[in-house]
């Protein structure tokens, strides 16, 4: 059905051949054959072997299958053993981290109500929503869960959570009666009722116009559903990182086939040279390497409470640029709090404390009598607590409370002033009331005051303001001024906040069963109560620590722009209103430019709907941001799809949240972010050390291996002794390096630019420095040992060694790009220095194990040459150190 809300009860009724008594049980079989059951589609959860073969989705892995593949046609099995094996233990890890992660974030499905009551030719049935049709007639009461989309037909008070949809933070009053724009945003819609949202309070009935994915909540999981996540920054750098790699191997594969050929080599020989060749150049430890330096970080994050469902995500956060994050629940807390009262000629009177936990006080500004002030606020107080339906009291040594969202909020006011429900009730009995209806806009209860009645009343200021004469000021009653009133509720509106008016007085009763909406005349006017969801306590500082570390934030909602613009204000994310783009206005900006120039301009986005929500998202992505999303709505689950990375609340968070997301918050405090930033960072950065290392000593032996070629020099390594260069000795010590502690001021510096490669300028310079430092003193050992007479074997035996000692130094240069090795505590990383030790122990044990030994055409050596190896290779740690004082000095880089 098109517009129900555009539609008259009737009308609706009439298109859908439905009455108010409902379908007859023939036909709701019939219409459930013919438009489905009423469920939305359920991804089904990836089995351990498609998440194993999922690890395999990498370039790198590409590039080292095909290496694989062609150590195989040519018969070279331990190669292949080598390369496939690494392969393998990259994807058991991935696969047990990810298996883990998935568990951690399993979460029951409970967006959809499970049952439904609804009226079948005049007679109420509870039936499975499943099965609820378009014609139903279904009924609702506080507590229910909303089963489909809803023409609402009556309600007698009705108050709808729409949070999940909207963001909006305060209960929806229900209209039947009203008609709203074809376009209107959900949030004005007053005669609807959507799937998935909560019934606060009331009662009503509702035609059912909408079942399963064509609700408002299936088109948000069609909009999931249809899109893939952007790929991570990280798995995007790697990309190009591998085309590089592919690009070199290419190019010194033809070089090393050319020498080769011209100098009489066999085809066959050559085909060995160039998988030798690929062999070196081919970081083979680098997944393994990666899979752990992402799962390390995986660990440290869940410690500062983010769970990390996608490895690849890990290092997301750390990149990203810009953070479009919900209000309510994730920059707020989601429980209204009073924080305001404005009393009658008097200064406004801030409360302190925020949620539904009664901790916090009166706050009196300097110059006011503080006696007077208080009196005047305990009188409101003891007014809004006797005008209330809602509970407030601790059971089992915690605060529990129920009820209408601004009912609980008085009485938590009421708390923070020493006035509770029960001491009110019991001093003053309640004789009879005055329900509150959103026809009436107000609430009013008549009590017993000694001798006399008096009523209380709350609502709406335009209701309330015509029932009084006097007001309640500081200096006693006066004369009503109305213009002061309404200009102090004008200010608290503009300051974001929701206005609630009080007002009690004398009534001159005989029967109070009599007592009704005539006798609300002459009365007191108390003063103006200030709501409001309230920033969490920690977010500004989080904002700022984003600010700080070049991350911009902005704030998506559905709320009203005045709401959201304080809450930003108070947050620091906008000083005007020029900071606010909403969504009705994105709307209606037809050319695409501006409305995208709008988007990147914008801080605060008021009222926009789920779509509006990822367009934002794309918008910010075209400008080449790296944007990363937080939520807990079902409205935010396109948006965290489409991002770089999402991030879900754990405790607030819908299911369709937490299962769409790339992250969870377990503690829903966005300032948990800024811990998962700076872990993604020292993830990167961890990652780059373990490239570089990698990547360095592989140059190394391919600028020697292709010298030695070039000098007319034997063979310098064989293809296995390369592989237990890269992944032996090499592989022991990258994976130690993975486990590298922040160096600090990770949160200083601003993020990468988004198109910054991993290979950039200072890591090209340092790779080249470094790889032709070693590569040049590995040959010149070769060389060397031939001219002394050493034999072939023994040549490369001390040239293997001399560039696994480089590389036990390399792996120390590689613990920081700027900062002096001199400086570095080794003990900072155990694993390292263990590591380091035992891939050298590793190397001279091979020397002496039989089997093993002949293999890689090891042989023992002397102390004495140990030792002077060792010290050509101390060499390298200063003129590393010499590069990284010129880039400092000079580049302060």
């Amino acid at each position: 059905m098109k517009d129900p809300h555009n539609q008259s009860a009737e009308a609706a009724l009439a298109e859908l051949q439905s009455s108010p008594n409902g379908l007859s049980a023939a036909e709701a079989l019939l219409r459930l054959q013919q438009h489905g059951p009423n469920t939305l589609p359920e991804a089904t959860p990836p089995t351990l072997a498609q998440l194993f073969l999922h690890q395999f989705k990498s370039p790198l892995i590409y590039v080292l299958l095909l290496a694989g593949a062609i150590s195989l046609v040519l018969g070279e099995f331990t190669d292949a053993a080598f390369i496939f094996g690494v392969l393998v233990l990259n994807a058991v890890i991935g696969t047990v981290q990810e298996a883990n992660a998935q568990r951690q974030a399993a979460s029951l499905k409970s967006l959809t109500v499970p049952h439904a009551l609804v009226l079948r030719q005049g007679e109420d049935l509870e039936i499975n929503a499943a099965d609820l049709v378009p014609g139903d007639v279904v009924l609702l009461e506080t507590g229910n869960k909303v089963p489909a989309d809803l023409r609402l037909l009556s309600a007698n008070n009705l108050e709808i959570d729409e949070s999940l949809l909207t963001g909006e933070s305060l209960p929806v009053d229900k209209n039947p009666a009203s008609l709203a724009p074809a376009q209107a945003a959900l949030g004005d819609r007053l005669n609807m009722a959507f799937a998935g949202t909560l019934v606060t309070r009331g009662r009503g009935t509702g035609l059912c116009v909408a079942t399963g994915r064509k609700t408002q909540l299936g088109g948000i999981a069609n909009l999931v559903s249809g899109r893939e996540s952007a790929k991570p920054p990280l798995l995007q750098r790697m990309e190009r990182f591998t085309q590089v790699i592919s690009l070199i191997v290419a190019v010194a594969c033809a070089v090393v086939a050319a020498v080769a050929l011209a100098r009489g080599n066999s085809l066959e020989e050559v085909f060995l040279l160039a998988v030798g060749l690929a062999v070196a150049a081919i970081p083979e430890g680098l997944p393994v390497a990666l899979t752990i330096a992402l799962a390390i970080a995986t660990s440290r994050m869940a410690r500062r409470n983010v769970i990390v469902r996608k490895l690849i995500a890990v290092e997301a956060l750390g990149s990203c640029t810009f953070i479009a994050s919900d209000k309510t629940g994730t920059l707020t807390l989601n429980q209204l709090t009073v924080k305001r009262l404005c009393l009658p000629h008097g200064a406004p009177l801030e409360i302190s404390g925020e949620g539904m936990t009664p901790e916090g006080e009166l706050l009196l500004p300097p110059g006011i009598d503080a006696l007077k002030a208080r009196t005047a606020a305990e009188r409101l107080a003891r007014a809004v607590t006797l005008c209330n339906e809602g509970f407030l009291g601790k059971r089992e040594g915690r605060w529990s409370h129920h009820g209408d969202a601004v009912d609980v909020s008085l009485l938590v006011l009421a708390h923070k002033l020493g006035i509770t429900k029960p001491a009110m009730e019991a001093a003053f009995p309640l004789l009879a009331e005055i329900p509150f209806e959103s026809e009436r806009q107000y609430a009013a209860t008549l009590h017993q005051s000694g001798d006399q009645k008096i009523a209380c009343v709350k609502g709406a200021l335009e209701k309330l303001l015509p029932m009084c004469t006097r007001m309640g000021a500081l200096q006693g009653e006066l004369p009503l001024d109305a213009a002061a009133i309404e200009g102090a509720a004008h200010e608290l509106a503009r300051a974001g906040y929701r206005v609630l008016a009080v007002a009690e007085g004398a009534q001159d009763l005989a029967d109070p069963k009599s007592f009704g909406p005539g006798h609300l005349s002459g009365m007191t006017f108390l003063g103006l109560v200030g709501t409001i969801d309230p920033p969490r306590a920690d977010a500004k500082q989080a904002i700022a620590a984003c600010r700080g570390a070049g991350i911009e934030v902005a704030m998506v909602t559905g709320d009203h722009p005045l709401t959201a613009l304080a809450i930003a204000k108070d947050l620091g994310l906008a000083q005007n209103d020029s900071a606010v783009v909403t969504g009705p206005a994105l709307r209606a900006e037809q050319d695409g430019a501006k409305r995208a120039a709008m988007m990147a301009q914008a801080r605060v986005f008021a009222r926009v709907e789920p779509s509006q929500k990822l367009d934002i998202v794309q918008a910010l992505q075209k400008t080449g941001h790296f944007v990363a999303v937080t939520g807990d709505g079902a409205n935010d689950a396109p948006a965290l799809r489409a991002a770089h990375v999402g991030v879900a609340m754990g405790k607030a968070g819908t299911d369709v949240a937490r299962e769409t997301a790339d992250m969870i918050l377990v503690d829903d405090n966005f300032s948990s972010i800024v811990a998962g930033i700076e872990e993604g960072r020292v993830a990167y950065a961890n990652v780059r050390k373990v490239i570089f290392m990698l990547f360095s000593t592989g140059m190394a032996t391919i600028f020697a291996f292709i010298s030695a070629l070039v000098l007319g020099l034997p063979m310098l390594f064989t293809a296995v002794q390369m592989l237990w260069l890269n992944i032996v000795t090499n592989g022991i010590q990258d994976v130690a390096l993975a486990f590298e502690p922040a160096e600090g001021g990770e949160l200083r510096r601003k993020p990468r630019p988004p198109q910054e490669p991993i290979f950039n300028r200072w890591m090209i310079e340092g790779c080249a420095i470094s790889a032709v430092w070693m590569g040049a003193w590995t040959v010149g050992v070769f060389w060397w040992a031939l001219q002394a007479g050493w034999s072939e074997s023994a040549a490369r035996n001390a040239a293997l060694l001399m560039l696994v000692l480089f590389q036990n130094v390399q792996v120390g240069n590689s613990r920081s790009e700027t900062r002096s090795g001199l400086w570095l505590n080794p003990l900072k990383n155990r694993f390292l220095l263990i590591g380091t030790i035992t891939a050298q122990a590793v190397h001279i044990g091979a020397m002496f194990t039989p089997g093993l030994r002949e293999v890689l055409q090891l042989e023992p050596v002397s102390i004495h040459e140990w030792l002077q190896w060792l010290a050509i290779a101390v060499s390298l740690f200063w003129m590393m150190e010499a590069y990284k004082f010129v880039r400092r000095r000079f580049y302060k880089a």
